[in-house]
């Protein structure tokens, strides 16, 4: 599997706050491996708040690791789709948006 590539801004940060980091990233998993849901489900479910605060970061980021997961692209589709009465269309389009350019990438 290929090193994760993270955006500089990341990078830049994980260098100069590493403890903190280390410490943000050891929650996730511990937060991860404690429940009872599998990790596409935990996947669908983090990218759809990352699209309720219009992070179009995370929202790359989950997509992604929501495929890798095992998610089928209607799934990413439909897990947005559901947001909209609780989010709005204008932001529910904007992370349908940011989703097509992770799954355009995948030639789906």
């Amino acid at each position: 599997m290929a090193e994760k590539s993270y955006p500089p801004w990341y990078n830049f940060l994980k260098t100069k706050h590493g403890p903190f980091f280390e410490a943000l990233e050891r929650l996730g998993e511990v937060v991860k491996t404690t429940g009872p849901l599998d990790e596409k489900t935990s996947q669908l479910i983090q990218l759809a708040a990352a699209a309720a605060s219009r992070s179009e970061g995370s929202v790359h980021s989950h997509a992604r690791r929501a495929m890798e997961a095992g998610a089928k692209p209607e799934e990413i589709i439909h897990a947005l789709l559901l947001l909209t009465s609780t989010i709005g269309f204008p932001n529910t389009s904007a992370a349908l948006s940011w989703v097509h350019d992770v799954l355009g990438k995948k030639k789906t």
